[in-house]
């Protein structure tokens, strides 16, 4: 007892005890995550994003898309029945930052791709509430005006490559600035949204 009351009266040596316990505890439960293929390695069926793909996912971020939508499906049955597959960690080791978000003023977007056409998203992006009356999402009419620029994206594939082991190709870097020559804000986050979730083999089993 005699221990105790020498913490318990001492402020300062029990938040230097605290912040030790919390630290113990936090190395224990994340450093082996460094270590587990589960989170480090792609997940079968994952590839890097495509030169459009990535500069759509800029420009999500930049839009700040993650503040309403989530593209992280939890493990529950009211989740999957409408989502579909629940998130694992492997389809998000290419995703700096990933994009798992924490709110859902508007639906998860993890299994989106596919499920809507080219022109449904972009009458959704150009006026939201043409498509859902309901809707309270901003229009992104500019998107449509805007040009992506090639170079940009191409400087960020080959950071992504040399610094973060990004395995894209020789090719894919050469022909990155061709394909996006003359493409707009809006059909790179079309690309980019119609890409979500299609790749994850996991959900076809």
């Amino acid at each position: 007892m005699a221990s105790h009351e020498v913490v318990e009266k001492n402020i300062g040596l029990m938040a230097i005890l605290i912040v030790i316990v919390v630290s113990i505890g936090g190395l224990v439960e994340i450093v082996p995550l460094f270590f587990s293929a589960s989170t480090t390695e792609p997940a079968e069926g994952i590839e890097p994003y495509g030169a459009l793909e990535l500069a759509g996912r800029d420009i999500y971020v930049r839009e700040g898309c993650y503040n309403c939508h989530s593209q992280m499906i939890r493990p529950f049955r009211a989740e999957t029945e409408r989502y579909g597959h629940y998130s694992v960690a492997g389809e998000f080791v290419y995703d700096r930052p990933f994009q798992w978000g924490s709110k859902r003023t508007g639906p998860d977007l993890a299994r989106i791709g596919g499920r809507y056409s080219d022109e449904w998203h972009r009458a959704h992006l150009m006026n939201p509430r043409d498509v859902v009356p309901q809707s309270n999402m901003p229009a992104f009419p500019w998107l449509a005006d805007n040009e992506v620029d090639p170079e940009t994206v191409v400087t960020r594939m080959r950071v992504q490559k040399d610094w973060l082991n990004v395995p894209y190709t020789d090719a894919q870097l050469d022909e990155a600035a061709a394909k996006l020559e003359g493409k707009t804000e809006m059909q790179a986050v079309i690309a980019y949204l119609q890409h979500l979730g299609t790749d994850f083999s996991a959900q076809e089993k």
